[in-house]
């Protein structure tokens, strides 16, 4: 585990605070992931409210419990990227097109507008963005059923 030379609190109205090791506070930081879908644990900047780094955090695995446990409620509201499990159906081939698919979230359906808003990533790894900006992760295609395979293959 490494040694923090800062700590991490919530204010009362619940913003992220840095103590730096002078002693100053910060309040109103935001936790950036830099490369939150290939590395999410290496590299994370905590910017402040003027938007200029103030800590870099190499590793967010090696901080104290309780940090760690602070940042990653932060992250978590601040990456939401549903996993899509399956695609039940798509409205039609062409786009702008409805897709209805099961998420780790549960049931929901989104639009998408144009086949450039489905991304490959390393791994086989897919993201989805819906014309209202929700990201869809697809961690791997290959783990699809085939019937979701044969229907995203359509816009691949």
């Amino acid at each position: 585990m490494m040694t923090t030379n800062f700590q991490l609190e919530r204010d009362d109205f619940g913003r992220l605070v840095l103590i730096d090791a002078e002693g100053e506070r910060h309040v109103g930081i935001v936790p950036v992931r830099a490369f939150p879908l290939t590395a999410p644990d290496q590299g994370l900047s905590l910017v402040g409210s003027d938007g200029r780094e103030q800590i870099w955090i190499d590793r967010i695995d090696q901080l104290p419990a309780a940090m760690r446990a602070t940042l990653d409620a932060d992250l978590a509201a601040r990456d939401f990227a549903p996993i899509l499990q399956k695609l039940h159906r798509v409205s039609s081939f062409g786009v702008p097109s409805t897709w209805h698919v099961s998420t780790d979230r549960g049931e929901t359906e989104f639009v998408l507008k144009a086949e450039e808003d489905i991304r490959r990533l390393e791994g086989g790894a897919l993201l989805i963005g819906s014309a209202h900006g929700v990201q869809f992760r697809i961690s791997d295609v290959k783990a699809l059923d085939r019937g979701s395979r044969r229907l995203l293959e359509r816009f691949l």
